[in-house]
């Protein structure tokens, strides 16, 4: 017959097709109870309609789509966990006493004891297909779209934890790194600082009055550029180891407050 809308046990309403193989059994009594084929195919539709709905209506969904014997694949079990929410696992996981197989020999053999009063033996009865009325497939699909957001929204929380873990293992590594890059530096330069005391006291103890003038070069240097100009009083440093450097032979140097240009 027809497709029909039928109630299961848990109330998800469902489309069900049947279909059925039958065969004249008795030729009188066909005749005189259903007269013809039309007629044997609308009684059959009916007996058999009424059986599937009793059988329907006290199943549960899972039974109807199911076979007792399915199990859970093992290497798909850490599949399931991760990609079903904690309910959905235990309803896939669900045991099943009754399954489709067990259904279907039942609407069989409770239609065969109907339908030989009218002269016809029931050869086979197999359910077709089983889908969901619109609302409820809008459900299952509205529930699908939320499990799969959870599973990305699971994945994005993962994600962004190991990226914090990764980002905070970079700056653990930044600062051990510019922490001993930072005591390399300190104990080079103070190195240095130790070799530069050291021969700064070797020249000092050879000559005191050369490293004076050194010394005295180097702050004058350190605190010039290009376009300055020195003004010398006669009783700096400067002017004082310049004085002595002149030649007894050479004119005197300038009176205080005299210019001293750098030359291009």
């Amino acid at each position: 017959g027809d497709p029909n809308q039928i109630p299961t046990k848990g109330r998800e309403f469902i489309w069900v097709d049947t279909t059925a193989r039958w065969r004249i059994a008795d030729a009188k009594k066909f005749l005189e109870s259903v007269a013809s084929e039309a007629g044997a195919q609308s009684r059959l539709d009916d007996i058999i309609d009424s059986v599937v709905r009793d059988q329907v209506s006290s199943s549960e969904l899972i039974e109807l789509v199911r076979s007792a014997s399915w199990e859970v694949p093992a290497e798909r079990e850490a599949e399931i966990k991760q990609e079903v929410a904690a309910e959905r696992e235990a309803e896939i996981k669900q045991e099943v006493t009754r399954g489709r197989e067990e259904i279907t020999r039942t609407i069989l053999a409770e239609a065969r004891k109907i339908i030989p009063q009218y002269g016809i033996e029931l050869v086979d009865v197999r359910i077709k297909r089983l889908d969901y009325i619109e609302s409820v497939r809008e459900k299952v699909y509205a529930r699908m779209i939320s499990e799969r957001q959870r599973i990305a929204a699971q994945f994005r929380s993962e994600g962004e934890g190991r990226r914090a873990e990764i980002l905070g293992e970079m700056e653990k590594g930044l600062r051990q790194i510019r922490s001993t890059a930072y005591r390399q530096v300190q104990e080079i330069r103070g190195q240095a600082d130790a070799e530069a005391t050291h021969i700064y006291g070797e020249v000092y103890s050879r000559d005191a009055e050369f490293y004076a003038f050194s010394r005295t070069l180097e702050l004058y240097g350190e605190g010039a550029n290009q376009n300055a100009v020195l003004i010398l009083t006669t009783d700096s440093d400067y002017y004082r180891y310049l004085k002595h450097a002149t030649p007894a032979e050479t004119e005197p140097l300038p009176a205080v407050g005299a210019r001293d240009a750098k030359r291009p």
